[in-house]
């Protein structure tokens, strides 16, 4: 290499680099090691730690322990899909179109709405480009319920300092004004509670805003969708569909919207023709999009989108099915009644809203520091919650899924008792 390159030595070739910077002396690398060697001593240091099975999850806030059907990754892991990414070529990218199709018309009859993208990054990504879809006509202000998950607020006002809008929250019913363009209200929100979802639209129409929902996959076999309720776009963090905790990701943001909004929709759009011989036929449509000819138009740089985690959500929901859905929302609910009810009556303890509506979550108000009380909760086994502000003060938003058994709660219940207690 040194010859190649007109060098005599090391020291000629990295001549560049200053004589302060350089390192004097040999690398002080150990001799190498075999792979079964490495591999144990990788596994001695993994287990000096606490392993997430090891605990029981009442942690939700946005990713949640829900019950992953092993058909889920046993098709969804299969090469012909793992593998594919971008169908620009039809003809050799039916298989995955269609799968996209599919989940494109499950996301559509879910929602109540008539068109849908073959998904985005993550829930709080598809909220942003809800929002861009919704500003024009001269109205740039986005209202947001003060229910909106904090997360998702931060990332609209990240995205906002660039397209020239900073999200106002608003705690009652939104004042719309002609120079908003859209309300945002959660359902259920941050905190579990369901909101007055219709009203707020309707004050959102009143004021020819557009009415965007965050909403919760999982919690339609028991909840209107969102297009019923009067909802124009509706996003979601899709994670719930049959993807594991996996750390954080990757996740899967859906949105749907009506029809009059599809060529605002961003990103991939699969739709369903016939060819030349009239056969079935699956293709990208509407490409006259942001990573097309019409970049300059554009409302999004959204190009691409999450096809593995939208293929496994679809073999989610075929496993399912509409039965299935509306089974496993009683479930959360009355799992996460019982355990309310249950924490409810510790000393010192109490619902942040008592008599809401919830559907998996609920906010608790605790005598200790709720960060305190995670700690020490993961010392007997559990993951209490997440720590959401309100008021100064963080509550304790405990999510309860089909997963949680009965004896679990009441373990989870005798455990917050010894840590409030201490």
């Amino acid at each position: 290499m040194l010859a190649v390159v007109g060098r005599s030595s090391l020291g000629e070739l990295f001549d560049q680099i200053p004589n302060p910077v350089r390192l004097d002396r040999a690398l002080a690398i150990p001799d190498g090691v075999s792979e079964m060697e490495l591999t144990a001593d990788l596994r001695t240091l993994a287990g000096r730690n606490r392993s997430a099975d090891d605990l029981i999850c009442f942690a939700g806030g946005g990713a949640y322990d829900h019950y992953v059907p092993s058909v889920v990754w046993a098709l969804a892991g299969r090469s012909e899909f793992y593998t594919s990414y971008t169908p620009y070529q039809p003809e050799l990218s039916q298989g995955v179109l269609q799968a996209l199709f599919e989940y494109q018309s499950m996301i559509c009859e879910l929602t109540g709405l008539g068109v849908s993208n073959a998904s985005l990054y993550d829930g709080a990504t598809a909220l942003v480009e809800a929002v861009h879809m919704s500003i024009g006509r001269g109205r740039s202000r986005v209202l947001v319920a003060a229910g909106v998950d904090p997360r998702a607020v931060d990332a609209l006002r990240t995205a906002g300092r660039g397209a020239g809008y900073d999200p106002e929250a608003f705690e009652d019913d939104p004042h719309v004004s002609d120079d908003v363009a859209a309300v945002v209200v959660q359902h259920p929100n941050v905190y579990g509670v369901l909101e007055p979802v219709r009203e707020r639209f309707a004050a959102a129409h009143a004021g020819g805003a557009k009415a965007i929902q965050v909403f919760d996959p999982l919690s339609l076999g028991v909840l209107a969708p969102p297009g019923e309720l009067g909802a124009d776009i509706a996003v979601a963090e899709g994670q719930s569909l049959g993807n594991h905790l996996n750390y954080g990701g990757p996740y899967l943001g859906i949105i749907a919207a009506r029809m009059a909004d599809v060529r605002k929709l961003p990103g991939r759009i699969v739709g369903e023709t016939v060819d030349v011989e009239g056969r079935t036929g699956y293709v990208l449509t509407l490409q006259a999009r942001e990573q097309h000819i019409r970049r300059d138009k554009a409302t999004s740089n959204i190009c691409t989108n999450q096809t593995l985690m939208a293929l496994a959500g679809a073999v989610y929901l075929s496993w399912l099915g509409p039965e299935g859905l509306t089974e496993l929302g009683r479930q959360c609910i009355s799992k996460a009644v019982y355990a309310a009810e249950a924490l409810a009556s510790l000393p010192g303890v109490r619902i942040e809203f008592p008599g809401a509506p919830c559907f998996k979550e609920f906010a608790l108000r605790l005598p200790r520091p709720v960060p305190h009380v995670i700690d020490a909760m993961v010392e007997r086994g559990f993951l209490a919650g997440v720590a959401v502000p309100r008021g100064g003060d963080d509550l304790l938003v405990v999510a309860v899924t089909e997963r949680r058994s009965r004896a679990e709660i009441d373990a989870y219940v005798s455990a917050m008792g010894e840590v409030l207690a201490a």
